[in-house]
């Protein structure tokens, strides 16, 4: 039981990283998330100059494979975590506030203009959104007219995720019928979603 306990602390770090445990679940993110990300950022045709915005950025990993994608372009990163900010600045500080800026925030009430992105990106992250229509209707808020959102999960089946939502507090899996239905309710104009093997990738277009 006292392992089950330990087990269950720990993995309160996928939605909020903190302290020690947080870090070491950035760590991982960046190294055991990379093949989702890439899968999901091959969804986009990127172009070199595009504003994107990372949300739920972690460990920042994938704020550097977008800043290749767009080598004349910003990119955004926002978490909620103080422990994910600080993590991913360090890990792109060869870039930061040059290209590349980071700050803590949350969803709800992204710090913002309105129409000031070209793409926006979460990985892993939706399941944690609260209230989620709150959230998708303040990325739809940061878009410009014509951008996209691309939303990259590992876990799509609620069914198969009970076994997380059952650790972790708040956590929500929703199926790809869920997102699309949310995502036009929030504003987007149309949504593709892609099953890749287990994985799930949705472009959602404003």
């Amino acid at each position: 039981m006292r392992k089950k306990n330990l087990l269950n602390k720990v993995l309160q770090n996928t939605s909020c990283p903190k302290g020690f445990w947080g870090r070491m679940i950035l760590r991982g993110m960046n190294c055991f998330h990379a093949s989702l990300a890439n899968r999901g950022m091959k969804q986009v045709e990127w172009q070199p100059n595009w504003t994107v915005l990372d949300i739920g950025c972690g460990g920042g990993a994938n704020l550097k494979r977008l800043l290749n994608l767009c080598p004349k372009g910003n990119v955004y990163g926002i978490d909620l975590s103080e422990e994910s900010v600080s993590f991913a600045q360090k890990y792109n500080a060869k870039d930061l506030d040059k290209r590349c800026f980071i700050r803590q925030g949350n969803v709800c009430s992204l710090p913002y203009e309105d129409d000031f992105f070209d793409v926006a990106t979460a990985f892993e992250t939706v399941y944690f959104w609260s209230p989620i229509t709150m959230a998708l209707a303040e990325v739809a808020r940061v878009l410009r007219k014509g951008g996209y959102f691309l939303i990259s999960l590992e876990v799509s089946n609620p069914e198969i995720g009970e076994m997380w939502t059952k650790r972790i507090t708040g956590m929500v899996v929703y199926t790809a019928d869920d997102l699309k239905r949310l995502l036009l309710e929030a504003g987007f104009s149309s949504v593709k979603t892609n099953h890749k093997k287990d994985e799930l990738h949705i472009i959602a277009h404003k």
